[in-house]
C-alpha cells in the first residue's frame, strides 16, 4: 500500500492560542476563555493524540466509512475550540396571530404562556450550560457549547408545535431566526 491512502486517513485539528485540550480515557477536555467543555469518544472509532499545539486524529481502519468518522471527529473537535473561544448565539422568534404568546426564564427552564389560548403553561428545558434570554418577541440563546445551544431551541420550538391543524394555517409558535458565532449581548 502507497502512502497516500495512509495519509488520507489521519487529520489533526490546531488548537487556538489560550486554549488548552487533554485527552484521557477516551474523554476529551477544552478548556478556554468562555469556560470548560467534555466530549466522550467512546463510541466514536477514532485514534486521538494531544500534542504540543494540535490534536491528531487517526481513523481507525481504511475504508471510505472510516475516513467520514475521522471527520465528524475533526468537525467535533473544531465546534468545541470554537465553543471555548468565540461562544455560539441563537436568536427565535415569538409568532402569533391572535394569542399573544409571552416568553419567561425560570430556573432551567423556559416557560411559554398563552400557547393558543392555553391556560396552563408550556415548559421547556434549557440543555447544559445554555443561557435564554426573552425580551419582547425574540429570544437569544447563548452558550460555549454547540449542542446544549442548538438543543435548547429545538426544545423551545418543539414545545410550540401545532398538532392536529393545519401548519400552513396557524403559523403561531416559536422558530428559529439566526445562529451565529460569537457571543453577543442582548
Amino acid at each position: 500500500m502507497s502512502t497516500s491512502p495512509i495519509e488520507k486517513f489521519q487529520t489533526q485539528v490546531s488548537i487556538p492560542k489560550g486554549v488548552t485540550a487533554a485527552f484521557k480515557k477516551q474523554m476529551l477536555e477544552v478548556n478556554g476563555p468562555l469556560g470548560r467543555t467534555y466530549k466522550n469518544f467512546k463510541k466514536i472509532p477514532v485514534k486521538i493524540e494531544v500534542r504540543d499545539d494540535t490534536i491528531q486524529i487517526h481513523a481507525s481502519g481504511f475504508r471510505k466509512r472510516d475516513h467520514s468518522i475521522m471527520n465528524t471527529a475533526r468537525s467535533i473537535i473544531q465546534n468545541l475550540c470554537e465553543g471555548v473561544t468565540h461562544g455560539y448565539t441563537l436568536r427565535m422568534k415569538v409568532v402569533f396571530a391572535h394569542f399573544p404568546i409571552t416568553v419567561k426564564v425560570q430556573d432551567s427552564k423556559v416557560l411559554i404562556e398563552n400557547f393558543q389560548g392555553e391556560r396552563s403553561a408550556r415548559t421547556a428545558d434549557i440543555h447544559g450550560s445554555a443561557k435564554v434570554v426573552a425580551k419582547g418577541e425574540d429570544l437569544t440563546i447563548t452558550g460555549h457549547v454547540k449542542t446544549d445551544v442548538t438543543q435548547t431551541a429545538a426544545n423551545i420550538q418543539l414545545k410550540t408545535r401545532v398538532k392536529g391543524k393545519d401548519h400552513r394555517v396557524f403559523l403561531d409558535g416559536i422558530y428559529r431566526n439566526d445562529f451565529t458565532v460569537g457571543i453577543e449581548k442582548a
